[in-house]
């Protein structure tokens, strides 16, 4: 349905563009504005009480709003996100104890508050969610200055409609809603910062933009449903079984190091000859890869096209681990990354030695999961699969299992993410309490039923700032604690 938008309010232009990016969700304004109200956000030159930027702006946000009066320098200008006022607040003078708190969570001096506030005994907040135009405004040429803005005939305005996106999720904004009027501190201020300064390094180390987007979305500074980037390790992690497949050995073996490394393994070994240099394999005298940390793993690869594996193979790999690593040889996890069969005296050679026979096809799902959910893999929960039996090439379905494993806890926390998002979004709450949590969880779609301690941990890891899934805020006792949203934890398929 589209909306008729009459006017639109005038805003410093960094308020507007933060209120774009979804860093803001409120803005000084002292004209009344009624709740529900619709209006196009105009981006102004100008700054109330006539404040200079730097006593208008706390120090880490002087250069994003020089930058944003800097745009505003040559017209046409354009306008790219509309609103729709949820709650003008009006703070008065029994209330002056939150405008510190509300500077500790906004962009604003706190001088520059408190001036206006004086001026006026009070301080109106204006409250807005704001959505973002599928086609932008054109503002042809400059308005009269003041606290509304009137499209010009020369104007060129956007249709803008109820399905247009909002530029942050609705769990998410009344979440930070009702930390704001609740006169409750922002818990990422200092994640902000660290999101401006990585912002400005991106146009000349592109791997930061990553991290930036990352930050984006933990802080829901991003759509509700964010795409995922394409992973360019999966480029090469995709190769994996088929090289393993062929017969480029050379190749392989470097994969199987690239692989290890990605797991999260680690050498400081500068010796080629039990190496995890991807670019300095072992050669026809030295181990196919050793990793040192977190803790020892040695061992031999074997790309082969069609033959069997013969008993050389292990044999080879007991020679070179007693060689190059003396008496650590038998403190480490042995395998043999192999596609093809071993014969009946290579069986028995690794099963007698405790060698994990593992094939690419395997070693390239693992890798897969690592790239595509970073947190997923634990290496230290990973090792007892990899030191019991069974040994030989029945060892592959074990680490197959902790693959299973694995994905099903993923499906158990998202659901549990998507449990939570759901519940607010349909309640319109900020937060939910777990009583509550597990008594939905019980009659959904669950892909795995859970005991009430258990659930409870494992809302307390997705709530870690390690995770930043859901937010937490703790209760009287373990039922009382309330989560809400903050990011989707999406699953490849």
């Amino acid at each position: 349905m589209n909306l008729g938008i009459i006017k639109g309010i005038q805003l410093p232009a960094c308020d507007v563009d933060l209120l774009t990016l979804g860093r803001l969700i409120a803005v000084p304004f002292r004209q009344n504005i009624r709740e529900g109200e619709v209006l196009w956000l105009y981006p102004s030159q100008h700054l109330p009480d006539n404040f200079s930027l730097d006593q208008y702006y706390q120090t880490q946000y002087l250069t994003k709003a020089e930058s944003a009066f800097a745009e505003l320098q040559t017209y046409p200008i354009q306008i790219k996100v509309w609103a729709r006022c949820e709650y003008h607040w009006r703070i008065n003078p029994q209330q002056k104890y939150l405008l510190e708190k509300i500077a500790k969570s906004t962009v604003w001096k706190l001088e520059a508050l408190e001036h206006i506030f004086e001026q006026y005994q009070v301080l109106k907040l204006l409250i807005l969610r704001v959505y973002r135009l599928s086609n932008p405004c054109v503002v042809n040429g400059p308005t009269e200055s003041g606290a509304f803005y009137w499209p010009q005939r020369e104007d060129v305005m956007a249709m803008n409609r109820e399905s247009d996106t909002p530029v942050i999720s609705e769990a998410n904004f009344y979440q930070r809603k009702a930390l704001l009027v609740g006169g409750e501190v922002y818990p990422y201020k200092d994640l902000e910062a660290l999101q401006l300064q990585v912002e400005q390094i991106g146009s000349i180390n592109l791997a930061a933009n990553q991290l930036n987007d990352d930050i984006k979305i933990f802080l829901g500074w991003s759509s509700d449903k964010p795409v995922k980037p394409i992973k360019p390790d999966l480029d090469w992690i995709k190769t994996i079984a088929r090289i393993g497949n062929s017969s480029d050995g050379n190749t392989f073996e470097k994969l199987v190091r690239k692989s290890f490394i990605k797991l999260g393994f680690a050498n400081s070994n500068n010796k080629p000859e039990a190496s995890l240099d991807p670019e300095s394999t072992g050669g026809a005298g030295g181990l196919d890869f050793y990793c040192e940390t977190p803790y020892q793993v040695v061992g031999e690869c074997k790309a082969t096209k069609s033959e069997t594996v013969a008993d050389g193979t292990p044999a080879q790999l007991i020679k070179l681990g007693h060689k190059h690593l003396q008496e650590q040889y038998d403190c480490c996890i042995k395998i043999i990354m192999a596609a093809g069969q071993l014969n009946r005296h290579a069986k028995q050679t690794a099963i007698g030695n405790r060698m994990n026979v593992i094939r690419p096809e395997t070693l390239q799902k693992l890798v897969e999961l690592k790239a595509k959910q970073p947190g997923s893999i634990d290496l230290l929960q990973l090792k007892p699969y990899l030191e019991q039996q069974p040994f030989g090439e029945e060892a592959d379905a074990k680490v197959n299992r902790y693959i299973d494993d694995v994905r099903e806890k993923l499906k158990v926390r998202s659901h549990i993410v998507q449990l939570v998002k759901d519940f607010l979004e349909r309640t319109k709450s900020t937060s939910v309490e777990f009583n509550q949590l597990h008594g939905a969880y019980a009659f959904s779609m669950s892909p795995h039923p859970l005991k009430y301690e258990e659930m409870h941990q494992i809302l307390i890891e997705l709530s870690s700032p390690l995770t930043g899934y859901l937010g937490r805020i703790k209760g009287e006792d373990l039922g009382r604690d309330h989560f809400y949203f903050l990011r989707d934890l999406p699953l490849d398929d």
